[in-house]
């Protein structure tokens, strides 16, 4: 019984890193949050590129042995292995970053071996380069039980128990977030988008082909998750192709170690930076994008963006706020009659006063689709509720991943998800609810039954859930997006029977004032019958 307790607790991602975190914790030289969380996540990076490395030779030998060839034959093995190429990305890593080198150096070598292998990895491969800092565990300089003990709890990470389901490194990444972010709020932007929600986005937008954006794109997260759903559907993520941008430069190494785990390909552009100071993809225009931008974000205005052209059809959004500043620049990058977009964004966004020209504008254009409130709860590192905005660049109609669309302009698709909080997230540290696969179904079938030709925009609707909306009501109500000024929710004690009801009520005190005299006789019977008198 201890054996399998053990075996249970080893094939536990988190308690793997609850004790690399300890162990952290109580090291000298460690360093900061972040400083903790990168040499966890490149030490994971470095385990799972070096096994994936070693499962693609394992197959190689395999396939070698099954055309009659040798694989131990020196001329076999110097044509095949010598400098090996593998076709679903794989990367022929040198022997010094190979995960069966560092596992086996002496803890006295580790944080030199460590460092090794990263500056070998940034000059193996394009793709690799920029994705760490080379020198990270040399400059900790951790005692060698500790770098040690570290390393060997994480050798326990194999992606065969832990990389195939969704986004490992994400994983890591939000668990760091959870334990040790003190300041990891959404307005710094030290945040991680759950699979459900990304899950749904994607669902509704079906991002299956041509190119993929993200202006924040923070750990990868929204382009690993949309590529298991892509995978799901289509079966080629070959088909995407992915484009980002991320302010912060750990972040930024962090999704292209990401990306580069997952062979997926990808453009973050030469290096870290604003997308609004310096928009690194500028000029380029795209087919979707996916995108969960820190909330209410403050300090992103300069100077030079007064006159910039991408809200130059608009108006300059607030300096105050950010909301509007994303919404303009990721329209800007939208393919023209083709583009479509889903992001998250704080739920003040649907009525704020100071953006009401921007958002009439937006609506009077036909670029909003849909608006979605979430429900509470769905996030680590806040409670509040947040919005899907779906924009769209062609609400004319046409064909569509197989669908044939009618024609919704000037309607705009209302829902409010907010009750949706009966899946109770279990093991967390605070309260946490999600979103499951019915849920996201049902939310898409929604979506798409209303985009369809066929259905009827002007009666598409359920209480207290969804309904399609025209722009003479929406203007009516002062250009808000708010979903519970357009979505009947019904006023449920306007269905009880008021006078049955007071009937049943009096009748009840009727019958509790009998037995109330019934009882006052038998005490008093009871009393005269011993002697006493009542009076």
């Amino acid at each position: 019984m201890a054996a399998k307790k053990k075996t249970e607790e080893k094939m536990n991602l988190e308690s793997i890193l609850f004790k690399c975190r300890d162990i952290l914790r109580q090291a000298r030289n460690s360093g900061s949050f972040f400083e903790k969380r990168d040499m966890m996540l490149t030490l994971v990076f470095l385990r799972f590129i070096g096994e994936k490395f070693e499962d693609g030779i394992q197959k190689l030998r395999q396939d070698l042995i099954a055309q009659g060839l040798d694989p131990d034959d020196e001329e076999i093995f110097a044509a095949f292995f010598d400098d090996a190429t593998f076709t679903d990305g794989t990367y022929n890593l040198p022997i010094e970053a190979r995960w069966s080198t560092i596992i086996n150096t002496p803890a006295p070598q580790l944080n030199v071996a460590l460092d090794t292998a990263l500056h070998s990895l940034a000059n193996s491969s394009k793709q690799l380069k920029g994705c760490f800092v080379e020198g990270t565990f040399t400059t900790r300089n951790l005692a060698p039980n500790d770098i040690k003990k570290i390393v060997d709890e994480v050798n326990k990470i194999s992606h065969k128990s832990f990389g195939e389901e969704k986004d490992l490194i994400g994983r890591v990444y939000e668990y760091f977030l959870k334990e040790f972010a003190v300041n990891a709020t959404k307005e710094e932007g030290e945040f991680y988008t759950p699979h459900d929600v990304v899950q749904l986005i994607a669902t509704m937008i079906e991002p299956f082909d041509g190119t993929l954006y993200d202006p924040c794109c923070g750990s990868g997260g929204m382009f690993i998750q949309s590529a298991d759903l892509i995978q799901a559907k289509q079966g080629d993520i070959s088909r995407i192709n992915v484009y980002g941008q991320e302010k912060d430069a750990a972040t930024y190494r962090l999704a292209k170690m990401n990306l580069a785990l997952r062979s997926i390909s990808h453009n973050l552009g030469g290096t870290y930076d604003s997308s609004f100071t310096n928009d690194l993809h500028k000029g380029i225009y795209f087919d979707y994008i996916m995108a969960n931008p820190p909330f209410n974000l403050k300090g992103w205005y300069d100077s030079n963006l007064q006159d910039d052209g991408r809200w130059a059809d608009y108006a300059t959004p607030p300096e105050s706020n950010a909301n509007y500043a994303w919404i303009l620049h990721m329209l800007s990058h939208l393919k023209a009659m083709k583009g479509v977009a889903g992001f998250l964004l704080a739920n003040g966004a649907l009525g704020d006063s100071d953006t009401v020209g921007i958002r009439k504008k937006l609506i009077q254009n036909d670029k909003v689709e849909a608006i979605i409130v979430l429900p509470r709860e769905l996030f680590i590192t806040t409670d509040i509720s947040v919005t899907l905005w779906i924009l769209n660049q062609n609400k004319k109609g046409g064909s569509y991943h197989g669908r044939t669309l009618r024609n919704r302009e000037h309607e705009i698709l209302f829902m409010d998800l907010r009750t949706w909080n009966e899946n109770p997230v279990k093991n967390e540290s605070k309260k946490k609810v999600r979103l499951d696969a019915d849920q996201i179904q049902r939310v898409a079938d929604i979506y798409h039954t209303w985009q369809n030709e066929g259905t009827d925009g002007t009666h598409y609707e359920e209480p207290e859930l969804y309904r399609s909306v025209g722009i003479a009501e929406i203007e009516k109500q002062g250009w808000s997006l708010i979903p519970s000024k357009y979505i009947e929710f019904i006023d449920h004690d306007l269905d009880i029977d008021f006078r049955a009801e007071m009937s049943r009520i009096q009748a009840e005190m009727r019958d509790l004032m009998v037995q109330e005299k019934q009882s006052q006789k038998m005490l008093e019977d009871a009393f005269r019958g011993i002697g006493y008198g009542i009076d």
